[in-house]
């Protein structure tokens, strides 16, 4: 599984990243957390609100921070 977090580091971009690396850790699942923080990639994917959340290709959630539980949800 390949998650991706969508945005320019920002506190809640940071703050996205943090709770989906936590949400794989607490289901204890096989993927990988990238944070992309290019624009420029970020504009290409069509996202105009950051954070997104990104799983395997497809835009889960954009414009805020999901919980940890929500995110886990997403992943189930």
């Amino acid at each position: 599984m390949k998650i991706e977090v969508l945005g320019i580091g920002c506190p809640k971009c940071r703050k996205m990243e943090e709770n989906a690396r936590k949400a794989v850790k607490e289901l204890g699942i096989k993927a990988e957390v990238f944070h992309v923080y290019d624009a420029v990639e970020i504009a290409r994917r069509g996202i105009v609100s950051t954070p997104a959340l990104v799983v395997d290709g497809k835009v889960k959630v954009a414009g805020r921070v999901p919980t940890v539980e929500e995110i886990k949800r997403l992943l189930k």
